[in-house]
This record gives structure tokens, C-alpha cells and sequence, in this order.
């Protein structure tokens, strides 16, 4: 069975891999804290996505050294991430225009 994980793209410094980060909650065993752990994957990007967007990825054979991922598809932006207005200013996804 195929290992399918949705994560956000953190990073894209590398060309043709993208790094991506999945968070997780789990309960520590003997507090009862709920803690928020995450892991990042190398993962192989035909698709060209850019960092802040949220994307679900699938094991693969390996392609190098760290990459045993590839990307399925997009799920468009996270939450809270900049986008270019018509004006060229980066604006919040709320709309309004910084200043």
C-alpha cells in the first residue's frame, strides 16, 4: 500500500525538489499534553509549486540520495500566505494592500 501525506511546501531552493513539512498532534504518554510535532520530506516537484502551498505527496522509488517522494497534486494556499496584488505590492489573502 502506497504512503499518501498532506503537508506545506517550506522550502524550494533546490531545483526540481521542493521541502515539505507535515504536522502531526500527539498526547504525551505519561502528562496527557497535547503536542504539535512536524517532519520534513525531500519531495520530487514536477509541478512547479511555490512555497506556502499546501500539497499531497506519495511514496515512490527512490530518486536520490533523500528523495522517496513525488508530488500528487495541489491543494492551493495555506493559511495567512502573501500574495501579489495587481500593483505589485504583497498583500495578506484578507485583500487589503500594505502600506
Amino acid at each position: 500500500m502506497t504512503k499518501i501525506f498532506k503537508g506545506v511546501v517550506v522550502s524550494r531552493k533546490m531545483q526540481k525538489t521542493v521541502v515539505v513539512a507535515v504536522g502531526r498532534q500527539k498526547m504525551h504518554p505519561l502528562y496527557g499534553k497535547v503536542m504539535k510535532l512536524s517532519k520534513r520530506y525531500h519531495v520530487h516537484d514536477e509541478l512547479g509549486v511555490k512555497e506556502g502551498e499546501k500539497v499531497v505527496f506519495e511514496e515512490t522509488r527512490p530518486i536520490s540520495k533523500t528523495k522517496r517522494w513525488k508530488i500528487v497534486r495541489r491543494l492551493g494556499l495555506s493559511k495567512g500566505e502573501e500574495i501579489k496584488s495587481e500593483k505589485g505590492k504583497l498583500t495578506k489573502k484578507t485583500g487589503k494592500e500594505k502600506k
